[in-house]
């Protein structure tokens, strides 16, 4: 069995959604210490909803992959519904990550989950 999926070797040789949003409303920046991956999440939000997302990771290909995936599943999605997508969604929907590479995915729930609170750091009354 190949130790990575076809879903994740497509996600980080062909990651959608990468680059940085000049004007973006919410950007959310975390990183593991103990691999030194790097993932920024940079959201555009109308109408409480995600109308575009973008993302720069400094990791491996399971972080890319996973940052790639995290964008796909948000993007056109409502603040509520992205709030509630988990790491496991993310290793889900690539198809399954290697156990020691799950906090990859963590990571991408993580900088989305940064990014939604520097959202409503600026914007309190849409709690």
């Amino acid at each position: 069995m190949a130790l990575y999926s076809d879903k994740v070797m497509d996600h980080f040789r062909n990651p959608r959604n990468v680059g940085v949003i000049e004007d973006a409303d919410a950007v959310g920046e975390v990183g593991n210490a103990k691999c030194g991956d790097i993932m920024k999440m940079y959201l555009k939000i109308e109408n409480d909803t995600v109308a575009d997302v973008k993302f720069e990771t400094f990791g491996c290909g399971s972080a890319i992959a996973s940052s790639s995936m995290a964008t796909e599943l948000i993007k056109g999605k409502k603040l509520d519904e992205v709030r509630e997508l988990t790491n496991k969604a993310v290793a889900e929907a690539l198809d399954g990550l290697p156990a020691y590479k799950m906090h990859c995915s963590v990571l991408a729930e993580e900088a989305i989950k940064a990014a939604l609170d520097d959202y409503y750091s600026k914007h309190p009354e849409k709690l």
